[in-house]
């Protein structure tokens, strides 16, 4: 279908692919000097000490959970425990399901979609030894309590940040609060690279131990001086294999894009912000719809969008009169995580209930943002809606 309000719009320019052609002309594609100049550039914008791009964000998610399996010291087990929320994309929890993790999920709150802080505090237990956060869609948590919180209890914070790059919180910036977090790159997130993602951290170790993974577990790609191997020099260190790696590297191309959408980056959330602005000003006293609470600066993935309990609307109105406006929409992020099917392969407990979690994923969309102005689009959804 042709839609007049697509879920995503592309932000590329001239600019973009002048960096395909220019490496292209390298005749170099596979992970070189862009990725890691890409990797610097990232790092410094979060001002973060390490980073290391992948292919894609769930990738990242993959490579930054599987590298507290290889620490020395507090290294995760299968069977440990991990607070997650229950409102996230389905890559968010398939890592730790992978690395055998039982997941304790803590439902969310109604106007922000992110985690209740107050019931993940009273969720955490003597088995409880990480904790996953999510900031929904652009609106950041309150990073200090929780910072506050994971310190107190001595519990390490992973923070999936795939959606909320340029969002911040008394002065935190999503993105800076975990020992790793992970950003992707794709279509619809903030800058895209085609496919790719990042994970950033300020723990060289584990810097190191990601750099193995994404790359066969081997050496070739660690610095000469680092704590997995004592020697780095030799005939065999081209395929010396030390931990159970995958390939999850980018390309050339990839990071290329990424260097000229970073730069790019600071107007683009501008224009997500502006969006937002519009967009609250038109249905904020709207009693039809709950609106996604702003927490700090929402970087503003998209607009979520969640019928009122009680408003006497029903979602297969709303549904067809979207189709027919040719208005693009989808769930919220990934719904509920107990909603999927593929909950049969995790162990996991529920905290107390999920019932904000539920309500949203059974009465929630979101229409799409981007990083240019959509003042027509919407106005196209304020007159669809208003029919109801």
């Amino acid at each position: 279908m042709n839609y007049k309000y697509n879920l995503a719009y592309s932000t590329w320019d001239q600019k973009e692919i002048n960096a395909i052609h220019s490496v292209i002309k390298k005749d170099h594609f596979t992970m070189s000097n862009n990725v890691k100049d890409f990797e610097k550039q990232f790092a410094k914008s979060l001002g973060r000490k390490y980073a290391v791009m992948t292919n894609s964000g769930s990738s990242a998610n993959l490579l930054g959970v599987g590298s507290l399996f290889y620490k020395k010291n507090k290294k995760l087990k299968p069977g440990d425990e991990v607070i997650v929320p229950g409102l996230s994309w389905s890559t968010t929890y398939s890592p730790l399901q992978q690395y055998g993790l039982k997941l304790k999920i803590v439902d969310i709150d109604l106007n922000s979609l992110n985690v209740d802080i107050d019931k993940l505090e009273r969720a955490i237990s003597k088995k409880t030894k990480l904790v996953c956060i999510v900031s929904i869609l652009g609106n950041p948590l309150n990073f200090k309590k929780i910072k506050e919180i994971c310190k107190k209890k001595n519990i390490p914070i992973f923070e999936d940040n795939c959606e909320s790059l340029g969002a911040s919180h008394g002065g935190i910036k999503a993105g800076k609060v975990g020992m790793f977090s992970t950003h992707s790159f794709f279509f619809s997130h903030h800058i895209s690279t085609i496919e790719g993602g990042m994970v950033v951290t300020d723990d060289f170790e584990l810097y190191c131990i990601m750099k193995s993974l994404r790359a066969h577990g081997w050496t070739r790609d660690l610095p000469k001086s680092n704590p997995l191997i004592s020697n780095k020099t030799g005939f065999y260190e081209e395929y010396k294999f030390i931990l159970p790696g995958y390939n999850l590297r980018p390309t050339e191309i990839n990071a290329a894009i990424g260097k000229v959408q970073l730069k790019k980056l600071p107007q683009m959330i501008r224009d997500r912000i502006r969006n937002l602005k519009i967009f609250r000003e038109m249905f904020l006293n709207d009693e039809r719809f709950i609106i996604q609470k702003p927490n700090g600066v929402n970087s503003s993935f998209c607009f979520p969008m969640v019928i009122r309990p009680n408003s006497g609307m029903k979602k297969s109105k709303v549904y067809s009169l979207l189709q027919k406006a040719k208005i693009q929409f989808r769930l919220i992020t990934g719904g509920s995580f107990l909603k999927h099917d593929v909950k049969k392969y995790f162990k996991y407990q529920v905290y107390q209930n999920l019932n904000n979690t539920n309500y949203i994923h059974n009465n929630g969309f979101f229409i799409g943002n981007t990083g240019k102005p959509l003042d027509k689009e919407l106005e196209l959804l304020f007159k669809t809606l208003k029919k109801i």
